[in-house]
């Protein structure tokens, strides 16, 4: 009886899971972040990733919103340069539902309820990539990196497009900055 009160608390769980954004960082340690004020886009770089320019707009809207939240501003001579990198990889999970109530403990095989329905389900996954490059030593000194479900429905990638970039520059600049 425990299980079954359990149950829709996981299964809760799960759903509220596959939509977040996992979030990963990493900087040099020996960069001093107070000193850099302004941005530019690398563009070069940003016009090799290989996703649709309509998709590029989004992102580089999105860097642009932040990094202002953060009181940086754009520059033609700027003290950083931001390029964007990305993949994404097909998820398949695979389910199976056993329906029945069997011999023993809980819920199992019976004869007369052959089995039960197996569900597989896809998604992908996708990865942003933020790199933040020192522009005069042309060095990496920051990179933020975010890994979510992607969606195809317009409205909820250009919102889901935001919370990427939002929870990924929220860790910049890092707290353990150089002593």
């Amino acid at each position: 009886m425990k299980t079954l009160k359990i149950l829709p608390l996981l299964f809760l769980f799960v759903l509220s899971s596959c939509s977040s954004v996992r979030v990963y960082s990493d900087f040099d340690s020996r960069a001093d972040f107070t000193q850099y004020k302004t941005y530019a886009f690398h563009k070069k770089g940003v016009d090799r990733v290989q996703i649709s320019e309509l998709d590029k707009k989004r992102i580089l809207r999105a860097i642009d919103n932040e990094l202002s939240k953060k009181g940086m501003t754009k520059s033609e001579n700027p003290d950083l340069l931001i390029n964007i990198f990305t993949k994404e990889r097909e998820q398949v999970d695979v389910n199976q539902f056993n329906m029945g109530w069997g011999y023993g403990w809980g819920w199992g095989w019976n004869p007369y309820f052959w089995g039960g329905n197996t569900y597989a389900t896809s998604s992908t996954q996708g990865t942003l990539y933020i790199d933040l490059i020192d522009a005069k030593k042309k060095e990496l000194i920051w990179q933020g990196e975010g890994i979510g479900t992607l969606t195809e429905n317009r409205r909820e990638k250009e919102q889901q497009i935001n919370e990427f970039v939002a929870k990924i520059l929220a860790q910049f600049p890092p707290t353990e900055t150089k002593k």
